[in-house]
This record gives structure tokens, C-alpha cells and sequence, in this order.
């Protein structure tokens, strides 16, 4: 599959989006690789310049529920020894984990940091956030959830909303960094549904859409139709929706 976008990138299922500018930047977002719909497992990543993780849920760090000690983000953080900025609370559990070489930058929301060449910028999302230790039984407190927005070497970028509700402040995401690409979770219960996530749509005013968080289990139940359906109830049926198959890469016809 081939798309004028300026970068390439594979979706392995529910949040997980591998992306690679066409400098050969790798960036790795919300790893993980052991999620029911991906086809592959962290092994896989071989190279990671820049990990993003949106938020501290364990679907997210890449682990099932009270074993994100051993999540996928930081099992490839030791392998591949990425630039990783994260929110400031979630970084600073993370220095109290093995990430081998990994090199943690604490920021937050409103903030921007250049990271192996491209520009992230870390912007809001409205959901929670943490996760907790089995061994423990505690609550683990790891920050607010974010989204965040990459402008990689060629100028094109792309906003990760994360998991998130719709709020009116996208508009001014889509104002003031005008993504050419976002990902967007469309499954509902936890995140957006597809009626909500075509209005995020209008108010980022980008010409293409990534669904993610959907289908991973039955509650995320929307899905890529139900989205096209919607846009095309709003006037937007222009928007490319890139839906591929987890493990499909898109590449880059620019």
C-alpha cells in the first residue's frame, strides 16, 4: 500500500504505530507488540530513534495488567536504545527501571523537544492514566495521558491523539501544528467512537485519518466504516481513511 505522506508506517494492532521518515528515522509509539491483533511480537522492532508512549495504562507500555515491570516499550527501550520523552511522572518511574541506554526526557503537555532530528510536541488528551504492580497491589500513579504531535525531517507530520474523548481544543491542535496525518482511536467505550473521532476529524482539518484502538477486543466495537460513514454525514468525505491490515506497512509515494 502506497500513500503520498511523507513518511511510512505499519499499525500492529489496537494503539501501536511504527513510523519511519524518509530520513530513516524510526519512531515507535504505544508499543504493544502482544496485542491479539498483531501479527508480531517486540522482537520484531529492531531499531526505535524516538519511543512515545501516550499515557502510563499497560496497553500502552506494552503488557498485560499488573506486569508492566516487563513491558514490550521497555524490553525494545534495552535493544535499541531510543530518545524517549515522556510525560514528566511516567519518566521518572522510568528511570527507576532497566532501559538500558534508552535516554528519558521528562517534559509535558504544551512543551516541544528535538529528539534524533524530528520535532514532539506533547499536547492534551482527556482520559486517565496509571496502572499497578501485581506484586504490589497498589495503584501506581504515572502521569496525565497525552497526545502528541511529529513534525519529522521533510516538514510533514502527524498527531497520535492516544486514547482520548473528543474535546474542543483540537481545533487548535489542527490550527497551530496543521498535522497532515492523525491517528485517531475510533473503538468507543474506553476512547472515542467513530461519531466522535469524525468530529475530531473536522476540528484537526487533516486531509488523512489512521483508525487505532478498535477491534483489539469486542467492546472496541467501531470500526473504519462506521468512521467513513460518519465523515461522509459531516461534508468530509474527501478525508482519506487509511485502514490496513495490523503489520501492513503503508509506504511513502512522495
Amino acid at each position: 500500500m502506497s500513500e503520498d505522506l511523507g513518511f511510512h508506517f505499519t499499525w500492529f494492532g489496537h494503539a501501536t504505530v511504527h513510523v519511519e521518515s524518509e530520513a530513516g528515522t524510526s519512531v515507535l509509539i504505544d508499543p504493544w507488540l502482544g496485542n491479539p491483533r498483531s501479527p508480531a511480537g517486540a522482537d520484531t522492532i529492531q531499531r526505535c530513534d524516538v519511543m512515545l508512549v501516550t499515557h502510563g495504562h499497560h496497553d500502552h507500555l506494552g503488557a498485560m495488567p499488573g506486569e508492566i515491570a516487563s513491558a514490550d516499550a521497555l524490553t525494545i527501550a534495552r535493544r535499541t536504545a531510543p530518545v524517549w520523552p515522556a510525560i514528566h511522572e511516567l519518566q521518572l518511574w522510568l528511570s527507576a527501571q532497566d532501559t538500558g541506554e534508552a535516554e528519558l526526557v521528562g517534559m509535558n503537555k504544551g512543551g516541544t523537544v528535538q529528539a534524533r532530528g524530528i520535532r514532539v510536541t506533547m499536547v492534551r488528551a482527556e482520559h486517565s492514566a496509571g496502572d499497578f504492580l501485581a506484586d504490589e497491589g497498589i495503584p501506581l500513579y504515572l502521569g496525565e495521558p497525552a497526545g502528541f504531535v511529529v513534525e519529522l525531517e521533510n516538514g510533514r507530520s502527524f498527531y497520535h491523539a492516544g486514547d482520548t474523548a473528543l474535546f474542543g481544543d483540537m481545533r487548535l491542535i489542527g490550527e497551530m501544528h496543521r498535522p497532515d496525518v492523525a491517528f485517531l482511536p475510533i473503538g468507543g467505550h474506553f476512547t472515542m467512537d467513530p461519531p466522535a473521532a469524525a468530529r475530531a476529524v473536522e476540528l484537526l482539518g487533516c486531509s488523512t485519518v489512521v483508525p487505532i484502538h478498535y477491534g483489539t477486543f469486542p467492546i472496541l466495537a467501531g470500526t473504519p466504516d462506521q468512521l467513513r460513514s460518519e465523515l461522509e454525514y459531516l461534508g468530509l468525505g474527501d478525508v482519506t481513511v487509511l485502514a490496513p491490515e495490523p503489520g501492513t506497512t503503508v509506504t511513502s509515494s512522495g
